[in-house]
Parts: structure tokens; sequence; C-alpha cells
């Protein structure tokens, strides 16, 4: 039984297939463009073949992500809350709180044995956009982003950013780097930023081991240290928890598919 998730979201589109709800056959990603269903569409074409599977093939396709009523051959869809929360317990099984640091938006959740969301938060407007915060920090550095976090790690004495508006924020950094400031020390006091902004909100919803980090800042080392000191805990963040929506999404598809068959 192979289903698949594919998730629609704001920076990338992500694909999955799972076979019987428990293997992973391939996982593959592209940046996400204005052609948002074409580039779905092909992405998923992309890793059919990989696999050498045919679209008659596969039983159950779930979307997800902010795109994901646009995907037109799709079966079902679910919010990102759902199939993050769902993909995180795939992976690390004793995952009970967990945090996804987006391009747009940052959820904390709190969950279950089963996976399900009991409780969670989302940021505000004036703190939204973590990741699209790091891609501006990126662009007036002029680092290219898959680096930043490398040489983030390199710092010193980070510098003190605002926590509070992520405009602040960026006037703070333009007028430290007229004074010279150290690069690797300014890059490491915007992740520290990031991470204030999280902070509350995994205060409200409380911490709860194990802690499982999903979405693109799974790529950037100085923010998953960052996290792990701020919360004196260790934090599960791999490759694969960057496709924890896309992976949540086909086992979800796997388990409704189950439900149907009286499994």
């Amino acid at each position: 039984m192979i289903t698949a998730g594919i998730d629609l979201g704001w920076k990338h589109t992500r694909v999955v297939l799972l076979e019987d709800g428990n293997k992973i056959l391939v996982k593959k990603y592209i940046p996400t463009t204005f052609k948002l269903e074409e580039d779905a569409e092909r992405l998923y074409n992309d890793a059919l073949n990989d696999v050498g599977i045919k679209a008659t093939d596969v039983n159950y396709i779930v979307a997800t992500g902010a795109g994901r009523y646009r995907l037109k051959f799709r079966n079902a869809n679910v919010t990102e809350l759902t199939a993050g929360a769902l993909g995180a317990k795939f992976l690390f099984p004793n995952t009970r709180t967990v945090i996804d640091i987006g391009t747009t938006q940052t959820r904390v959740m709190k969950i279950d044995d089963k996976g399900k969301v009991i409780k969670f938060m989302t940021n505000d407007r004036c703190a939204a956009g973590a990741g699209a915060f790091l891609e501006r920090v990126a662009l007036y550095t002029q680092v290219n982003l898959p680096d930043l976090g490398n040489i983030a790690l390199q710092s010193k004495n980070p510098v003190t950013i605002s926590t509070v508006c992520s405009v602040l924020a960026e006037t703070e950094i333009i007028n430290l780097l007229t004074l010279n400031t150290p690069l690797e020390d300014i890059l490491m006091g915007a992740v520290n930023s990031i991470v204030g902004r999280v902070m509350p909100l995994i205060r409200v919803v409380g911490i709860q081991p194990e802690i499982t980090l999903i979405g693109g800042t799974v790529l950037n080392p100085a923010l998953i240290k960052s996290l792990s000191n701020n919360l004196k805990a260790s934090i599960n963040a791999t490759i694969d928890t960057f496709y924890a929506g896309a992976i949540g999404a086909a086992f979800l598809g796997y388990k409704r598919l189950m439900k149907v068959k009286g499994g």
C-alpha cells in the first residue's frame, strides 16, 4: 500500500512516498515558486520515477501546507499542525513537543502518544516570518542562506538583537554592519533573536520531552544549538524532520485507508 504526502509550503515544496505506513520510499523537495501546482505535480512525478512507481500504484494522496487547496489531484488535505505532529511522531515515536519555525509562521505543539495535537500556540503578526527574517539577514550581510548557520557557530560574542519586533531587529542589524561588528556575532545574534521569539510560545504550551524540531530551520545548526541551550534539553533535528509535514500527510493517508479497510 503506497501513500503520498505533498507539502506545498511558502518556501519549499516537498513530496514523500510511504509504503505500508512505515517505510519511506523516497523524499524530494524543490523551492516553491508562483507555479505552485505545476511544480508540485512535476516533483511528484519525479518521485514516482525515482522508485519506479506508476501514478496508478499510489493508493492515496494527502496535501498539506499553505498551498494544499491548490493541489487538484489530492484525495484529501490536512493542516500543517496535524501533518507536522504526525510526521514528528513517525520519525521520533517518543516526541511530545513539536517546534516548527516556518517561513511565515512559528508553531509550538504539545502532542499525545498517538501524535494528536492537544495544545498549540502560533506567533503573532509582529513576530511573524522567522524563516523570512533569516533570509533578509542573509541578504543584508551578503551571506548564502545555507551557510548562515555554520558561520554563526563561529561567534564568540553574539550581539543582542531585538526579540520583540522583526522590523526593529533588521534595523539593528543594519546599524551593526555599519559599525563593522564581526559578521559571525551579528548572525548568531539574529539566530538568538528568533529563538527569543519562540520561547514565549514554548512557555505557554509547556515543554515535555522528547522535543522535535521540524521544517526548514533544521538545516541551520546555529539555531538548533541556540534552541537547545535555551531549553536546556536535547532536540531531535535531522534531514528527515525537514520533511515531517509531507511524512505526516502520507502517514495520515495510510491511516485513512486502513480505517476504510477496517484495519
